[in-house]
């Protein structure tokens, strides 16, 4: 199967990442290489790309579709060690550091990835297939409590405590193997009323099951962090989130980056010495226009904020 992921915000991308012809990029979610083709298009033979993806279809992907470039570095990785990986690569300061933090549309369209709620298939939900936990360990290992937390913090799921007391109580007869088993238990646990509009009932706690094996919100902000302190001067970081608790800490994270004064508010003046990091380019996040809409559904939650190292 082709690994095909739509590009999403790519012309915003590429215009707020301000690209120099002989500057060093990151793009640390190659996935389709869709964003990266387009980077390598504006840079000349001295400029280079560093693509880092944890999915090893991904990286195969992507060296065939950018096999007539010479300046691109393959780096299977999560992007959760960009500073070593840096390092490694002897690169002190890059110009700019693109995340799209989108499950990429080969992910969700090839069954038997586990990600998708409406092919059945064993449950998986790894972005990087060397990692040891998988969607079935959380599923039929966590305890009632800890899978409620789950499926409420990261699926923002009001019918969580139902869902996994229903999972816990499924269990009892031998383990939950696939994605449609799950998906029935969910569809009993919520009740009818509730089913019949809106999206389908097993997106947020599926979109929480998948955050969960692959620990995505625990390595943003250290990525963020990591990557604005490998930025030249003058550097961008863009960052394409897909559900609100992304965003929430792109948007946290920045601003503290921004203003990381931590005196108390009563101070005339500032103590502690710490000073701004980056400039917040996107006062509000950019979301795609109504063509990309059109085009792209998938591209509906699709939030871009951008920030320039000082």
């Amino acid at each position: 199967m082709e690994f095909k992921h739509v590009s999403v915000l790519l012309n915003e991308c590429l215009e707020n990442l301000d690209i120099k012809k002989d500057g060093i990029y990151v793009d640390c979610t190659l996935g389709g290489a869709g964003h990266s083709y387009e980077i390598l298009k504006r840079l000349s033979e001295n400029g280079r790309l560093i693509g880092i993806d944890q999915d090893s279809d991904a990286i195969n992907a992507a060296k065939e579709k950018l096999n007539s470039y010479k300046n691109v570095t393959y780096v299977h990785d999560n992007f959760y060690n960009i500073d070593n990986i840096l390092e490694e690569l002897n690169i002190d300061k890059v110009d700019g550091i693109l995340m799209d933090l989108g499950v990429s549309s080969y992910q969700l369209d090839q069954p038997e990835r586990g990600f998708s709620y409406m092919h059945d298939a064993p449950l998986d939900m790894r972005m990087n297939r060397d990692d040891s936990k998988s969607a079935f360990d959380v599923v039929n290992n966590y305890d009632e409590v800890d899978l409620y937390k789950v499926i409420r913090d990261y699926g923002e799921e009001k019918f969580a405590k139902r869902i996994a007391g229903f999972v816990v109580e499924r269990r009892e007869l031998g383990p939950i193997n696939t994605t449609l088993e799950l998906v029935e238990i969910i569809k009993n646990a919520i009740p009818a009323r509730f089913r019949r509009d809106g999206p389908h009932p097993a997106k947020r706690t599926f979109q929480a099951i998948r955050i969960e094996v692959n620990n995505e919100l625990g390595i943003l902000s250290k990525t963020i962090e990591d990557g604005i302190r490998r930025l030249k001067k003058g550097g961008r970081m863009d960052i394409i989130s897909f559900h609100s608790l992304e965003d929430r800490i792109v948007k946290t994270k920045f601003k503290k980056l921004q203003d990381p004064c931590e005196c108390p508010k009563e101070f005339p003046i500032c103590i502690c010495g710490k000073t701004a990091e980056i400039k917040i380019i996107t006062k509000k996040p950019i979301d795609a226009s109504e063509e990309e809409l059109e085009e792209n559904p998938r591209s509906r939650s699709a939030k871009l904020r951008v920030a320039e190292k000082i």
